[in-house]
């Protein structure tokens, strides 16, 4: 079969991706309740191959986990902001990103190039709620400051095909 890529496996060794599990994966993204027969019948394989497949696919750590979408507003976080973290000179990687995993505001966290170290996606209820997360992030130990953007509106978030 034609490969469209690869992984590694938790033990490290290189792992094709054929296109049959590029369409599996493609389709648990955008539902991730999908049933093995509805799976299968997408793929033209039975269900006992495509649960064969999708545990091999979990197994090597390409299929992290399921969850539920859930729509922030709905549930009071009503403002999203992107921070940028720009890291003191003496810095220990590893005590910043503890110190940022420590924050229950910060959903997700990006290591990258440039002179911010972290860029973290923050949802909170309302400004002063922001403005004590940013207040938070400034206290942990290695970060020099923050610079912070918030977001107007979300066009779509979490591309799915």
């Amino acid at each position: 079969m034609p490969t469209s890529g690869g992984f590694r496996s938790g033990a490290g060794r290189r792992t094709t991706i054929d296109a049959v599990d590029r369409q599996l994966i493609d389709l648990l993204r955008a539902n991730g309740r999908a049933s093995y027969a509805e799976l299968a019948r997408q793929v033209g394989l039975s269900s006992p191959a495509v649960h064969e497949r999708v545990g091999k696919l979990e197994a090597a750590g390409v299929i992290t986990g399921y969850r539920a979408d859930v729509d922030p507003a709905a549930i009071g976080l009503d403002v999203t902001a992107l921070v940028s973290v720009i890291e003191s000179d003496a810095v220990d990687d590893t005590g910043l990103e503890a110190g940022l995993r420590e924050i229950p505001e910060v959903e997700d966290c990006w290591r990258v190039a440039g002179s911010e170290g972290y860029v973290l996606k923050v949802r909170v209820t309302d400004i002063p709620a922001l403005e004590a997360a940013i207040d938070a992030l400034n206290r942990i130990r290695g970060v020099a400051r923050t610079r912070t953007t918030v977001v107007l509106s979300t066009k779509w978030e979490g591309r799915h095909g």
